[in-house]
């Protein structure tokens, strides 16, 4: 069993390097997973793990295992170094990615997705995944992103939920034609020409769109829409935070799933 013990060894280096920058992780198809439930999470929806990092005096003495991975001991001053929050019981992991596409989604009878347009912040990301699992979605779609699927925040956000909820990487065109091929009525979250959301049917396959909390949604999606949605704001602000916004509408469909009477 090797032990790392300087931040200036190869290794962690390259570690530090897929934290940091999206085009190591690119040219590498390496991403980081911190923390014992999240690396049990990924391991279980079949993703590969390449290396594991595990502190002893944090995580224990009994060495952690991922069938085929490499694992080295770090002293706790190096894994202090390179975790990016407390309390992950000390193991990270650099896993292989999967690239999902659309044409690999598997749905449900009557499915619901959730589409996000160019949602900049992987934190938010990573919280609509988490939703996304509650609500038993189908899938994440994130258009024209602005954001590596594979940042450390937005796997950290998700708690694990990146691994259970399909998410997939592409443009508003081929999103647009997909769910229009698959007879999925696109309700999009706007403000303009809008009625509220527990007002619209949300039983039949439903694909909830969002945009960001600046501008908003792109015409190409308000055009699309086979209905325009808007939650209702009672205080002085005049729109929410994204994620909160897609868990409210994700837990509408689920009631009306569940109480389809009921409106």
């Amino acid at each position: 069993m090797e032990r790392l013990t300087s931040a200036q060894n190869p290794k962690i280096k390259r570690l530090i390097e897929l934290q940091q920058k999206s085009q190591e992780r690119r040219n590498s198809g390496l991403f980081v997973v911190e923390g014992r439930r999240e690396i049990e999470r990924c391991i279980n929806k079949g993703y590969q793990v390449d290396t594991l990092f595990w502190c002893p005096e944090i995580f224990g003495e009994e060495e952690p295992h991922a069938d085929g991975a490499s694992v080295y001991a770090v002293s706790a001053d190096i894994y202090n170094k390179v975790a990016y929050r407390g309390g992950t019981e000390g193991v990270i992991a650099e896993v292989q990615m999967q690239q999902q596409r659309l044409e690999d989604l598997k749905l449900q009878k009557k499915p619901l997705v959730v589409v996000l347009e160019s949602v900049e912040k992987p934190g938010n990301v990573g919280a609509i995944l988490r939703s996304a699992d509650a609500a038993n979605v189908d899938a994440v779609i994130v258009c024209d992103p602005l954001t590596d699927l594979y940042n450390p925040n937005l796997i950290r956000a998700s708690v694990g939920a990146f691994f259970s909820v399909p998410t997939v990487a592409c443009t508003s065109e081929q999103c647009i034609q997909w769910l229009k091929s698959k007879g999925i009525r696109i309700l999009t979250a706007q403000l303009q020409d809008s009625h509220y959301y527990y007002e619209t049917d949300m039983v039949s396959p439903t694909a909830i769109v969002m945009g960001t909390e600046a501008t908003g949604l792109t015409d190409k999606w308000r055009e699309a829409a086979d209905a325009h949605i808007k939650i209702p704001m009672l205080g002085i602000g005049d729109s929410l935070n994204v994620s909160v916004s897609a868990a409210i509408l994700m837990f509408e469909a689920v009631r009306q799933r569940q109480n389809p009477r009921i409106r």
